[in-house]
């Protein structure tokens, strides 16, 4: 509930190569502008454990080393692991953490606006596979059973943070609070400023996307202690030879998503949201029949699915 002495305090901050915003609101800003700042301090605490392009960070260590034998890992980074790899094994492997390669050669493709050599992504191909990891719960330990693996989370670790993040809110007690990373991953707590659910809509269809929302305008989603997380092959971005490529890989081709352009899923956690809105962007209209949660997919056709109540 809304009161008139409630104030809306905003505070922002860069991470994970992406804008990060908390909103909060009620009647002491101090504390609530306190809480605000401690969650953007946990969300960049996570960037440091989770980076996959952090030297320093510890997932980066397990890159480098878990393809020698076991490494020990702090327990917040082998629940997120086990976490990952249970998404992996949900979606089929739609959404696979351990494309590291593959993201690494078409980040490069798209810096030099040139398409990877097919002998090159056939190779990073065989440096990939969820299954592929190994866990022991005993010790903690983590190992790759495929030489060249590595584990690059992409956006199920932006997700992880937001989770972490609005825990530390609800810890602080705050009642009302929406948090951001960017247009693609909300979480939110409570109610809005006026007393309603907090609202946000999907995107629009940027210029060259041939498709238009049913009734003409992007679909509002109402929000309460819920997340919404939204994947699309815009953004980072190129072309080449009339094709855009986005940044989304769909690990069967080694080759970005090309059958849908956008997925948006509602989720209790930010990192599964994330995670599953992922995996249907690369799996199409065939994830709309097992897809979790809430759920919209526009297709590379221009056909809209929306969810059915």
């Amino acid at each position: 509930m809304s009161r008139a002495t409630d104030t809306t305090v905003r505070v922002a901050r860069d991470a994970m190569a992406t804008r990060f915003e908390a909103v909060l609101h009620g009647d002491a800003p101090e504390r609530l502008r306190a809480a605000a700042e401690e969650a953007l301090d946990e969300i960049a605490r996570t960037e440091d454990l989770l980076s996959a392009f952090r030297p320093h960070s510890a997932l980066a260590r397990v890159n480098d080393n878990a393809g020698r034998g076991w490494t020990r890992v702090d327990p917040r980074l082998f629940a997120f692991l086990k976490r990952i790899l249970a998404l992996a094994a949900e979606t089929g492997g739609a959404f696979d953490p351990t494309v590291g390669r593959l993201v690494r050669l078409w980040n490069a493709a798209r810096e030099n606006s040139r398409l990877p050599d097919p002998a090159d992504i056939a190779l990073a191909q065989t440096q990939s596979g969820w299954e592929h990891v190994e866990l022991d719960a005993t010790a903690f330990a983590v190992r790759f059973l495929k030489p060249g693996l590595r584990i690059d989370p992409g956006a199920a670790g932006k997700g992880h943070a937001l989770d972490a993040a609005i825990e530390i809110l609800r810890e602080a007690g705050i009642e009302n609070a929406l948090l951001h990373g960017g247009t693609s991953s909300v979480s939110t707590i409570g109610c809005d400023p006026s007393g309603a659910a907090w609202a946000v809509a999907l995107p629009q269809p940027p210029p060259g996307f041939a498709w238009q929302w049913p009734g003409g305008s992007p679909p509002r989603i109402e929000l309460r202690d819920t997340t919404l997380s939204v994947s699309a092959v815009w953004g980072r971005s190129f072309e080449s030879g009339g094709r855009a490529f986005g940044h989304v890989i769909d690990p069967r081709s080694g080759e970005p998503v090309d059958r849908s352009w956008l997925s948006a899923v509602v989720n209790g956690s930010a990192m599964d949201g994330d995670a599953l809105s992922t995996a249907l962007l690369v799996r199409g209209a065939e994830g709309m029949a097992t897809a979790r949660g809430r759920c919209w997919l526009v297709e590379s056709d221009g056909h809209v699915h929306i969810p059915s109540a």
